[in-house]
């Protein structure tokens, strides 16, 4: 089997870019995600800091990208990684149905977050069925209804205000204040069917047969606990890594998040991370884009460089 050049693991902006600037360095390049291509984008109602795009869809600006791969003739497929051998050509496993082994020089892992939980009770039994955490997939079955969103940063404001738009009553439940933008934080606080409580602790997600409401009391001296009915909830408390499958690769810090440097490269010759799963300080598009050019201009001198020395 020849192997490519880079392999990609993730679709999202990290990883399609990365491919992008792999492939116009010449290399033999594939994509693999379980998903389709976009990653968090694809789930986001507006977004509004892209450079040079204004005010867009998240699925529409996730197709752009993934059709730019296309025109320049990137190989995409569907598989779920299990794991990366640690030594080059590395070989990428595929999950046991698939029984895939796929060969490479070099890797970039650009795997993404998921959204972290709160792991209280009734988040297990309503989960899909009046939890979400994903606005634009659910939100539309609330319309008129009344929705309590949990979470005050960036995510969960920029949610919160598409939701306010349909919804009856929003109420949002935070452990500190609203944190992110404060111009959308601002444009928030004016809607007259959003309440905010900061400052409190989830305790509980209630109903019987279905979601009715949530149980949670403030953290301040008075420790008030209220119960507020509604009919769906939306999670947004932060992200975890996606990263089980290269736990063995000891390129990991305590939190799951891969550890890189300046050049993306891990403590692993020829294995580079890129976007959300790595550690950084702003996780946004154009950081992860960011990151994918800089992880696939590495990667594509790493290969340069074996190559050379393996040439007679």
């Amino acid at each position: 089997m020849t192997p490519y050049d880079i392999v990609i693991i993730g679709a999202g902006p990290a990883g399609l870019t990365a491919a992008i600037y792999a492939v116009r360095a010449n290399m033999s390049v594939l994509i693999v995600d379980q998903l389709a291509p976009g990653g968090q984008m694809v789930n986001t109602n507006e977004i509004e800091n892209y450079t040079g795009t204004g005010r867009i869809n998240g699925a529409e600006l996730s197709m752009k990208m993934y059709e730019h791969t296309q025109e320049l003739g990137v190989a995409f497929d569907y598989k779920t990684i299990t794991g990366i051998t640690d030594n080059g050509p590395f070989k990428i496993l595929a999950s046991e149905e698939d029984d895939t082994k796929i060969v490479t020089h070099a890797v970039i892992i650009a795997t993404g977050t998921i959204p972290r939980k709160l792991g209280i009770s009734g988040e297990d039994r309503f989960a899909g069925a009046g939890i979400s955490w994903c606005a634009i997939c659910d939100g539309a079955q609330y319309r008129d209804k009344d929705v309590v969103v949990i979470g005050g940063g960036n995510s969960a404001v920029e949610e919160s205000l598409y939701l306010a738009g349909i919804t009856h009553s929003l109420t949002i439940v935070t452990m500190f204040d609203l944190t992110a933008d404060p111009k959308v934080c601002g444009q928030l606080r004016a809607l007259p069917n959003v309440t905010i409580y900061p400052y409190q602790e989830v305790l509980e997600f209630t109903g019987q047969d279905a979601l009715d409401g949530v149980r949670f009391k403030s953290t301040k001296q008075d420790q008030k606990e209220r119960h507020v009915h509604c009919d769906g909830v939306f999670e947004y408390i932060g992200l975890e890594p996606t990263s089980n499958a290269f736990g063995h690769l000891g390129i990991l810090d305590d939190m799951g998040f891969i550890q890189v440097d300046e050049d993306m490269q891990t403590t692993i010759s020829g294995i580079y991370g890129a976007g959300d799963v790595t550690v950084k300080k702003l996780r946004q598009i154009v950081t992860a884009c960011s990151d994918g050019a800089i992880a696939a201009n590495s990667a594509a001198k790493y290969v340069e460089k074996l190559k050379g020395e393996t040439t007679p």
